[in-house]
């Protein structure tokens, strides 16, 4: 059995590949929703019981410092995580089940001018997540 690419970058980063550390990793490959550290916890625990929560939150980092994925603001608060794009996209994120869905475009050009002029600043990047329901939950 091969092991996952997000195994072998972190290997490469120099971070111990621990069954802790890979149960973490795999959860967070795996998924197609933004995963809180607690669901993160307790889903990756079916593969590696003794995982430890100080471990998720010490992986969960380093998975974003590699660029594996990352951090999902949501209305009830920051401490969500998804995988990370492959060049610049949007999201949309699931308001019930949480699922995840990226989506490209960047018809935003004339609005952030317009923004850029009222305010005075120099706008460099930006981020764009949508909040709403799937057709699954809908």
């Amino acid at each position: 059995m091969s092991e996952h690419p997000w195994l072998t970058q972190l290997n490469e980063k120099g971070y111990r590949l621990t069954g802790a550390r890979r149960a973490v990793a795999e959860t967070m490959a795996n998924s197609d929703r933004a995963l809180t550290p607690i669901e993160v916890y307790d889903m990756a625990r079916e593969a590696y019981p003794a995982l430890g929560l100080v471990t998720v939150y010490r992986t969960l980092e380093a998975l974003e410092e590699t660029g594996l994925i990352q951090r999902v603001h949501q209305p009830e608060g920051c401490q969500a995580f998804i995988t990370a794009p492959g060049g610049h996209q949007h999201l949309l994120l699931c308001q019930q089940c949480g699922r995840a869905t990226l989506f490209g475009g960047d018809d935003l050009e004339n609005l952030i001018q317009f923004i850029g002029r009222e305010t005075g600043y120099q706008i460099t990047e930006h981020w764009l997540q949508l909040f709403g329901l799937c057709s699954d939950c809908r």
